[in-house]
């Protein structure tokens, strides 16, 4: 299941000034984070968009209500309203047995046999613009529970390769941390470990949809 916590991280002890300015998206980041809607950006307003951006790595960290902030609401907002049914449109086959499924543009993965939903849906950071998460049809062909990047001199752990360097594979920032991935579809621990005891090398992998923002 997709979290439901917002921003619970603790502030760091020097905090970013608040700014002043109301944003573009006011009401509806007030509507979502569930403070008084009115449109005006105030002090307390500010250090609760302030906490949501440090705990998803949202810059400048200064409390502002811009696109940024909100497209990352919007995206959690989607994430939730998926619920235990992310495939009720039948985008993902049902027709391939186990089947990893990515929608780019929910950011949102699960695993399903034929129709039966066997893991997830969780949230996931895919492809940043420029470098996005190919879509399409793809099958995993090799795993590497341990795996070293040579590109970005990082360990990936649990990493399953389904297409050229794109891989499932865990990392511990956030995933809503803007602006992605280099390409590959970034997963918490626990989540890249539970696909790592359910896929196999071979198991299909079905990416479609359009990460917001790219």
């Amino acid at each position: 299941m997709v979290p439901l916590s917002l921003a619970l991280g603790a502030a760091p002890a020097q905090a970013a000034s608040c700014t002043t300015s109301t944003g573009p998206y006011q009401k509806e980041v007030e509507k979502f984070m569930g403070l008084k809607v009115d449109g005006r950006q105030s002090p307390s307003d500010c250090k609760a968009i302030q906490t949501f951006q440090r705990w998803h790595g949202i810059t400048p960290t200064v409390g502002y209500a811009g696109p940024v902030t909100w497209r990352t609401m919007s995206t959690i907002l989607a994430q939730r309203a998926a619920g235990t049914t992310p495939n009720k449109a039948g985008v993902c086959p049902t027709t391939k047995g186990r089947i990893a499924c990515v929608d780019l543009t929910r950011q949102l993965s699960w695993i399903q046999d034929g129709a039966k939903l066997t893991y997830g849906p969780v949230p996931v950071r895919t492809g940043r613009d420029g470098a996005e998460t190919r879509t399409g049809a793809k099958r995993i062909y090799y795993r590497s529970a341990n795996h070293w990047s040579t590109i970005y001199k990082v360990w990936m752990p649990h990493s399953q390769f389904f297409d050229g360097g794109q891989a499932f594979h865990s990392v511990t920032k956030s995933m809503y941390n803007p602006p992605g991935s280099g390409g590959c579809v970034n997963m918490r621990p626990a989540d890249a470990k539970a696909y790592w005891n359910l896929l196999r090398n071979g198991d299909d992998v079905h990416v479609y949809g359009r990460k917001p923002g790219t």
